[in-house]
């Protein structure tokens, strides 16, 4: 993993970056940025180990479909002014990953807000989009489907991998790849820690 080229490529694919050694750090920095906004944030264990709902919600207006009535939170997610998810991989290449089973995360992810956070633990980073791809859907979404309970073939075995299954609980149904930041007026930034951060 060598964090500096990450960092490096990313910055030259249009995307802004900041680094934090510790979480703690990233989210007083990501506090201090935003002050009376509307803000969505996408399922993420990232977000949620940051505590940065609690610490928005004094000053903005936060909506989160993991503390929040679902579909009113994830309505009023896709048209806030800011929008913080993390990534389930991101490449030394340049790539940021996410698998969704709703698309309401890679949807807001891609449109529709002034500005988007992707903030990732060093722990998600991989050599090449080959391996970022493996990374998210062998890593990332088996693991979260573990921490969802469902029965999917990637939750309930003893080896960590995808199946490629069509059980109806499937919770990896889109995938978004970045390959740049997106054109348009909303600005993207890579909030990269040293930690290892969800999954």
């Amino acid at each position: 993993m060598n964090i500096q080229k990450t960092i490096e490529k990313l910055k030259s694919e249009g995307f802004a970056v900041s680094y934090f050694e510790t979480g703690a750090d990233a989210a007083k920095y990501i506090t201090t940025q935003l002050v009376g906004k509307s803000i969505g944030i996408g399922g993420s264990k990232t977000v949620e180990a940051l505590n940065l709902f609690e610490t928005l919600s004094q000053n903005n207006e936060v909506y989160w479909h993991w503390k929040q009535p679902a579909k009113e939170a994830v309505e009023k997610s896709a048209r806030a002014q800011v929008y913080l998810t993390s990534a389930n991989a991101i490449s030394e290449t340049g790539e940021i990953i996410n698998i969704d089973g709703t698309g309401n995360r890679v949807s807001a992810l891609m449109c529709g807000h002034e500005k988007v956070y992707i903030i990732a633990g060093t722990n998600k980073i991989a050599d090449d989009y080959e391996s970022a791809m493996w990374r998210a859907r062998n890593i990332a979404a088996p693991l979260n489907a573990k921490r969802l309970g469902i029965k999917t073939p990637c939750a309930v075995s003893e080896e960590m991998k995808c199946f490629n299954c069509n059980s109806p609980a499937r919770i990896c149904r889109g995938i978004s790849v970045l390959m740049q930041k997106l054109n348009g007026n909303a600005e993207m930034e890579v909030i990269l820690i040293n930690e290892n951060l969800g999954y």
